[in-house]
């Protein structure tokens, strides 16, 4: 199932196909086992997948949509390859594999949700929160190398444009470069002074687009770059710093917005703390308490060398099966 999703196209904003796969996949399986799925529309051609049994109190959820460039799956003996083999189409045929066996031992009240837009604005989880289930907890699938995270970064993104005037380059005093104003800006937000956080390490900004200009013998009258910033701490005030240090010489637009995030550990399982970040912030609370967990390693997600560990992989199904009965467990527990 891993190669089958790795093999269809979804860079995000083209997740239809993704979505029809698994919509009929878990249409089929809910259809004998007393259970329902449905789509979730986002747009008319995009829609987020859910399927539950019973009344769910825990929800597994990951996203459907993945980075560009798209390239199709490949194995050997230890790995699957391919865009989306880590992140996060292993995920969800782990996940799907969970909710098979956890339905062959009767269990009942859980769920599935698989989202689109995760990789650029979390469209699909802004839709879901705004029709949430019931469920009591949210276990959100992410590479994070099989630790259930303790926390994860915010994020801020953002377009910093600058304008000027059109010249002809023999006669810069007549124009007023777009570019320069772009390049100034950008080493002053170089020179911020960014907060640090004692377990979720440092915030850290990346300069990901710059584009601008028509020709090499014309003053450029337009110029943008694409900025995302890792929040460890309140992102109003990195967002104020940043607003200072830009000054007059360009436009800030804010893109998304997500914060810091610290999660529970479950007994038994080992914890680390990871830097990206999830839809979690959208989804939780209205899914429910959030846990984060996935097999494969976010340090070759979104390259060309993406893979996934067959043993990994596996061993997710058992994991996402034990952490959904836990869960269920406290559940009942709570209700005794």
């Amino acid at each position: 199932m891993t190669r089958e999703l790795v093999d269809l196209e979804s860079i995000t904003e083209n997740e239809k196909q993704v979505g029809e796969y698994l919509l009929h996949h878990l249409s089929g399986l809910a259809a004998g086992s007393d259970g329902k799925a449905e789509a979730m529309t986002v747009t008319p051609e995009r829609f987020n997948v859910y399927a539950e049994w019973g009344a769910p109190v825990v929800v597994l959820s990951t996203h459907m949509d993945t980075v560009p460039p798209f390239f199709a799956s490949s194995e050997d003996e230890e790995h699957i390859y391919g865009r989306g083999a880590c992140d996060a189409k292993g995920i969800i045929a782990a996940m799907i594999a969970a909710a098979e066996r956890l339905i062959e031992s009767g269990t009942r009240n859980f769920g599935l949700l698989f989202v689109v837009g995760e990789e650029r604005n979390s469209a699909g989880a802004e839709v879901a929160s705004r029709s949430p289930r019931g469920a009591r907890y949210l276990i959100n699938g992410e590479p994070t190398e099989s630790k259930v995270a303790l926390g994860s970064k915010g994020i801020l993104r953002y377009e910093v444009v600058a304008t000027g005037k059109m010249a002809h380059s023999a006669y810069p005093e007549l124009g007023e470069s777009a570019i320069e104003k772009l390049l100034d800006a950008l080493e002053a937000v170089r020179r911020m002074k960014l907060p640090e956080d004692p377990v979720l390490g440092k915030t850290t900004l990346n300069i990901g687009t710059i584009s601008g200009g028509r020709a090499p013998n014309i003053i450029p009258d337009a110029a943008k770059a694409e900025l995302a910033i890792r929040l460890v701490s309140d992102g109003r005030k990195v967002d104020q710093a940043l607003r200072d240090a830009i000054g007059g010489r360009a436009e800030v637009k804010e893109i998304l917005t997500l914060p810091a995030m610290r999660f529970s550990a479950l007994d038994g399982f080992p914890t680390s703390v990871v830097a990206f970040t999830t839809d979690i912030p959208v989804l939780a609370p209205a899914w429910g308490e959030p846990f984060l967990y996935g097999p494969g390693s976010i340090h070759v997600a979104h390259t060309l060398d993406e893979k996934i560990s067959k043993r990994e992989l596996l061993a997710a199904v058992d994991t996402y099966t034990q952490m959904t009965r836990m869960l269920l467990g406290k559940t009942e527990a709570h209700h005794a």
